[in-house]
């Protein structure tokens, strides 16, 4: 990975193997294409959804401006939140040599496997939601990661139970994803380190009946419980505990920020809790006309990441901009390692491994069958 102090001095030249060069539009100018990979079909196909579509109204609203000599092409790389499909997405937009940027890969598994791709064909990749720690440890050459890791999520769970009345014991429940596990890891050792009981357990994503997990949390008398994976799992698995018996405290993270919780779970989901280093854009003020524009373009609210997603590409558009409007890949993530853009949502800059410099996490609960806002970390326990 270049140096991100000699990238942010370097006057951007292009490489002659990575020269990108947009195909002309009828009015002159160049087309250049952003991609999002993410999950677009299959079961997490919500998460993937609500950020595709912030990626869309970026490039649509940059179109309609007038502001810029070229035009914006959106390309839809699906990897259904799969490792499996995870080289077929990324080799699209890798293909595609319209394609300077890509927002994404969504989760962390993926990611794994597209990131070297993208690093050796020199393609910016800006994740908005994939959280693992280890992702920006594993020198992939052009990966960003926009959005505080996991270190921060998994020791706000643990700070938030640790401040709770009546919690001395904790289970913790990863789902054996790279996601699941890397939350796990880093909540089992905060917790720890808080004082607390700690219990852990391993049960695959693909598990079909949670009745003998359920079973075994109620059976070893822990006060909460962590469950570190997706919503299309939580959600049978919450039916369970409560028919089981689990009167504690629930809390699960990003990956389980989605209505489909509370769709799949129903009254067993009430109470639950909900991390997301990611803001609530129809609760915060300065996010209420970017969710009034969302709501127009779309016909509905603006979900889980959709407002990151937003900043991202709005981020990306002006580095392209600055470049002259028909940049290389090369010269647009050199740009972006060394970039620092306020966006909506926050302050956007990475460090020299590419990870992002800022870790705010928020709290949210499900409220009489909706996912209500809570706030900040600090602003719950201090």
């Amino acid at each position: 990975m270049p140096n991100k102090n000699i990238v942010r001095l370097a006057i951007p030249v292009a490489v002659g193997g990575l020269l990108l060069t947009g195909c002309s539009s009828d009015d002159g100018g160049s087309t250049i294409k952003i991609a999002y990979q993410g999950p677009l079909s299959g079961q997490n196909v919500g998460l993937g959804e609500n950020m595709e579509r912030g990626v869309q109204l970026a490039i649509n609203e940059a179109n309609a401006s007038g502001d810029y000599d070229f035009e914006l092409e959106y390309f839809a790389a699906d990897d259904q939140g799969s490792e499996t499909e995870a080289t077929a997405a990324a080799q699209s937009a890798i293909d595609d040599t319209d394609v300077v940027a890509v927002v994404g890969p969504a989760f962390s598994g993926p990611t794994e496997i597209s990131a070297p791709l993208y690093g050796q064909a020199g393609l910016a990749a800006v994740t908005p939601s994939a959280t693992n720690p280890t992702l920006t440890e594993q020198e992939f050459g052009t990966f960003l990661r926009a959005v505080p890791n996991d270190n921060a999520q998994g020791a706000a769970m643990a700070d938030f139970l640790a401040a709770q009345d009546g919690v001395d014991s904790v289970m913790v429940i990863d789902d054996v994803t790279p996601y699941g596990e890397g939350l796990s890891d880093v909540a089992v050792a905060s917790l720890e380190e808080a004082g607390l009981d700690v219990q852990r357990q391993h049960v695959p994503q693909e598990t079909v009946d949670y009745g003998n997990a359920a079973r075994g949390v109620v059976e070893s008398g822990v006060d909460a419980l962590i469950y570190a994976g997706y919503y299309e799992a939580l959600g049978p698995f919450t039916t369970r505990l409560d028919e089981a018996g689990f009167d504690g405290i629930g809390i699960s993270g990003d990956g389980s920020k989605d209505e489909e919780l509370v769709n799949l779970g129903g009254d067993a989901t009430e109470g639950w809790y909900l991390t997301c280093p990611c803001t609530d854009a129809t609760e915060e003020p300065g996010l209420a006309d970017f969710a009034e524009r969302y709501e127009a373009e779309f016909g509905l609210a603006p979900g889980t990441y959709s407002a990151e997603a937003y900043d991202i590409t709005n981020m990306i558009i002006e580095q392209i901009a600055g470049l002259g409007g028909d940049p290389s890949r090369e010269e647009l993530y050199q740009a972006l390692a060394g970039v620092e853009y306020q966006g909506l949502t926050k302050s956007f800059s990475f460090d020299d491994a590419g990870e992002f410099t800022n870790e705010a996490v928020f709290f949210y609960q499900v409220t009489d069958g909706v996912i209500g806002y809570l706030g900040g970390t600090e602003e719950l326990i201090g």
